[in-house]
């Protein structure tokens, strides 16, 4: 069985490591802020200008003034601070930020990741994900291992716009993980009863296992 989302969200947020400072994309990443495993202290920046970020609100908890990136409710922590958004790209342009997990389009075997853009649709920009992707010290890619249409996207070589070119440390899709390094992609993990076979089958990147 493919795994859930929220099997894939738990198995994101174990690679949250004590002390990290952790970006989370829009969409699907978001989710990993609520299962960070018990006992793993992490503090989640948000672009928009907060360090610091609490779990989603309950309906009765909701402050409309507070929200991430996504421009989705949070709630805020005792220890939450606020800053302006030439602040927050610093820290992230700074290599302070220790992890970031992404959504994805396309990534390619050799880690470029392209998550911002379908030629033809009408979209307002890449946003921060160029400056999360260079100055990041780890990326992580959270995503379908296949689109609607079943097309790959873990693929040879993107054909939609990068986001950023062989920055892309580790993809965990729905039916597995994958890391990338300067060999290439291996699979590392495969979610319960679903065949490499089946996999190569889904993933048009080569990848060792």
């Amino acid at each position: 069985m493919p795994w859930t989302l929220e099997q894939m969200c738990r198995r994101a947020a174990a690679e949250l490591k004590d002390g990290y400072y952790v970006n989370l994309g829009i969409g699907m990443p978001t989710e990993v802020a609520n299962y960070i495993p018990e006992g793993v202290s992490v503090t989640l920046q948000s672009e928009n200008g907060m360090l610091g970020m609490g779990p989603f609100p309950s309906e009765n908890e909701v402050d409309p003034d507070l929200i991430n990136a996504g421009k989705q409710t949070i709630s805020e922590l005792p220890e939450s601070i606020y800053f302006d958004s030439a602040e927050s790209f610093a820290m992230i342009r700074g290599g302070h930020i220790d992890m970031s997990i992404l959504g994805a389009l396309q990534v390619s075997g050799a880690g470029d990741l392209a998550n911002w853009m379908i030629p033809g649709k009408m979209v307002k920009g890449m946003g921060g994900a160029m400056d999360l992707v260079a100055g990041v010290k780890r990326v992580v890619v959270l995503m379908e291992h296949n689109a609607k249409d079943g097309s790959a996207k873990l693929v040879k070589s993107c054909s939609l716009p990068l986001t950023g070119k062989g920055v892309v440390d580790l993809v965990i899709t729905d039916l597995g993980v994958f890391e990338i390094g300067a060999t290439g992609m291996r699979l590392v993990e495969k979610a319960p009863d679903i065949s490499v076979d089946e996999i190569r089958k889904r993933t048009e990147a080569p990848f060792t296992n």
